[in-house]
């Protein structure tokens, strides 16, 4: 064991890991697969975390999460966070558009029950499109249908 303990090692800056210059697996870390030589020219500690800013990685994935168990196409919620994002690097975060609308399935219960169109405002009980909206930057959304018609 002390012979380990003085073999030549180094930390990684992928994923900040003690890796043993031995166990490298082409030049790549074996816990991430981040290359050790794209960081020997200079790169600081600010930029790489620049590159996995968490704050953005939590908020997408509460968004997406919650556009999912709604039942939303997962597609459709990466247009919309990949857009705010570009948008708010853009106006250095100062964003005002942060609206949204979703098509959902229906349920078992939006099945049965009568539905009113939002916009002709007939009533139907089959077919049509439920749909969501809503906006970022306010707690709540509001679900609406649209009869086959429309």
């Amino acid at each position: 064991m002390t012979s380990r303990m003085h073999a030549p090692h180094t930390t990684c800056p992928g994923c900040r890991e003690e890796v043993y210059l031995d166990e490298l697996v082409k030049g790549r870390c074996p816990l991430c697969g981040c290359s050790l030589e794209e960081y020997e020219d200079g790169q600081e500690a600010e930029e790489l975390f620049e590159r996995f800013d968490l704050s953005w990685l939590v908020f997408n994935y509460f968004i997406f999460k919650k556009f999912i168990d709604m039942g939303a196409s997962p597609i459709r919620i990466m247009q919309l966070v990949s857009a705010y994002e570009e948008h708010c690097v853009k106006s250095l975060g100062l964003h005002s558009d942060t609206r949204f609308k979703f098509e959902l399935p229906h349920t078992i219960w939006d099945r049965i029950k009568p539905k009113r169109c939002s916009e002709c405002g007939k009533l139907f009980f089959n077919g049509g499109k439920k749909m969501v909206s809503g906006d970022l930057s306010s707690p709540g959304f509001s679900v609406s249908y649209l009869c086959p018609g429309c």
